[in-house]
This record gives structure tokens, C-alpha cells and sequence, in this order.
């Protein structure tokens, strides 16, 4: 089989794309490090169980909602957990289940670090674009998750299965 070369434009736009990629999560990093005293990955974690039912998620469920490996996830949670911001608990219905529930005080956390943290993307992403080009940017990170997570793990709302009982 042939291997199809990027032409000029599809070439142009990939290193766009990763340059994008490889940019943005540092940067959002920095900016909530410095604002907030929490990583990117913590916030998205907080942020996750702050839309849950009780604010409360199996771990399982919240390693495919951040798209994380369990052991990374149990280490972050356990920074956490040190913080105060989260509890882990046995899963009432399933004993060999563990549930992360955002405590009043990571609530407190992710409230404080929410409006810099949007206004930062707002910045970096939303507000050099048009209105169209927004849209625009919608339907091509829609089109790129159907092959990246085709399952939605990521983009979808919560479903009864993945919170706690």
C-alpha cells in the first residue's frame, strides 16, 4: 500500500493542529498553576465531579471522563484527597468499586479557579476566532473525536451507569 503524503494545505494544517496541541495544555497549566495551585489535570478532575450527580464518581468512570489510566488518576486524587478537595469511599453498591466525591472545599476550589480559568481560554482560544470560525472549530474537533473516542467517554453527558447509585 502507497503511502498518501500530506499535500501543501493538509500539511500546513496538521502542524497547526499539533503546534495547537502541544501549545494550549501547557499554557492552560501555567495559568492555573499560577492562579489557582492547581494543574490543568486537577482542575479537569474537579471540574468532572463538580457536574456529577452528588458530585461524586466512580473512579473508573472518572478515568474515562479525563481520559486518564487508573493509577495516574489514584495519584492525582490522592493529592487531592490531601488537599481536602476529594474523598474516596467504597462504591455502596459495588464493593470493589471506589467513588471520588468533590468536598465542599474542592467545590470552593474549582468555583475560585472557574472564571480565570475561562477567561484564559477565552483569550487563548474562543476570541481570536469569528463567530463562524467557532462554529467551525466545533464541527471539526466533533468530526476528529468520532475516530479519537468513538465511544464519547470524553464529550458525552454523565450517563446513569457511570454515576455512583
Amino acid at each position: 500500500m502507497a503511502t498518501r503524503w500530506l499535500d501543501e494545505a493538509e500539511r500546513a494544517a496538521w502542524l497547526r493542529l499539533i503546534a495547537v496541541a502541544e501549545l494550549l495544555p501547557a499554557t492552560l497549566d501555567t495559568h492555573l498553576r499560577r492562579d489557582s495551585g492547581l494543574t490543568h489535570f486537577e482542575y479537569f478532575v474537579l471540574a468532572m465531579l463538580s457536574e456529577a450527580p452528588d458530585r461524586t464518581l466512580r473512579m473508573s468512570a472518572l478515568a474515562r471522563r479525563t481520559n486518564s489510566t487508573l493509577p495516574r488518576l489514584s495519584h492525582v486524587v490522592r493529592r487531592l484527597e490531601e488537599r481536602g478537595f476529594v474523598e474516596r469511599t467504597p462504591s455502596p453498591d459495588d464493593g470493589r468499586a471506589t467513588d471520588a466525591r468533590l468536598t465542599a472545599a474542592g467545590w470552593d476550589a474549582i468555583v475560585a479557579a472557574a472564571p480565570g480559568h475561562v477567561e484564559t481560554v477565552r483569550r487563548l482560544v474562543l476570541d481570536p476566532l469569528t463567530p463562524t470560525q467557532v462554529e467551525q472549530l466545533s464541527t471539526i474537533g466533533e468530526a476528529l473525536l468520532t475516530q479519537l473516542d468513538p465511544k464519547g467517554h470524553m464529550t458525552r453527558e454523565l450517563s446513569e451507569k457511570e454515576a455512583p447509585q
